[in-house]
Parts: structure tokens; C-alpha cells; sequence
């Protein structure tokens, strides 16, 4: 799969976030605001899982039409997980 410059932009502004956070703790500041912070790496994760993984589906659906329909159906399969497993 292609990773789109958009997405790597997103982990590399969470990379920035995590580095934030470390230093906020070195710092030791506010436990309030180092979980506000946590929690909006968690959110960019997630959103950035969510983009990574509809992309892949969009992939293995179009890899898919390419294929027999056995081959179809475990390739599908396998993006769906994928899409569970990153809830």
C-alpha cells in the first residue's frame, strides 16, 4: 500500500504531540494537561488509523475486482479485520 503524504504528515504531527508530552512531564506540569494532550494524540491515532485503513480497503476492494471470486472473498476478509481490529 501507498501511504498518501497526508498521512505521513499526520504521524509526524503526532510524533511533535508525543515529544510535547515528554517534555510537559520533564517540565512536571499539570497532570490535567498532560492527559488533555494524551487524549488528543489518542484522538489523531484513531483518525489517522481510521484514513490508513479505509484507504487499504479501498485498495483490496479494487485488487479484488481484479481477481476469482474465491481469491475475492479472503482478500475482502482480510480488510474487514483490519478494519475491526483498528476499532
Amino acid at each position: 500500500m501507498e501511504y498518501s503524504p497526508q498521512m505521513k504528515n499526520r504521524v509526524k504531527r503526532i510524533e511533535g504531540q508525543m515529544r510535547g508530552i515528554l517534555r510537559m512531564m520533564e517540565e512536571e506540569e499539570n497532570c490535567k494537561d498532560v492527559i488533555t494532550q494524551m487524549s488528543a494524540v489518542r484522538t489523531a491515532i484513531d483518525r489517522t488509523m481510521g484514513l490508513v485503513v479505509s484507504s487499504n480497503l479501498v485498495d483490496c476492494v479494487l485488487e479484488a475486482e481484479k481477481l476469482e471470486k474465491t481469491d475475492q472473498k479472503e482478500i475482502i476478509e482480510e480488510a474487514v479485520n483490519l478494519l475491526v481490529k483498528s476499532r
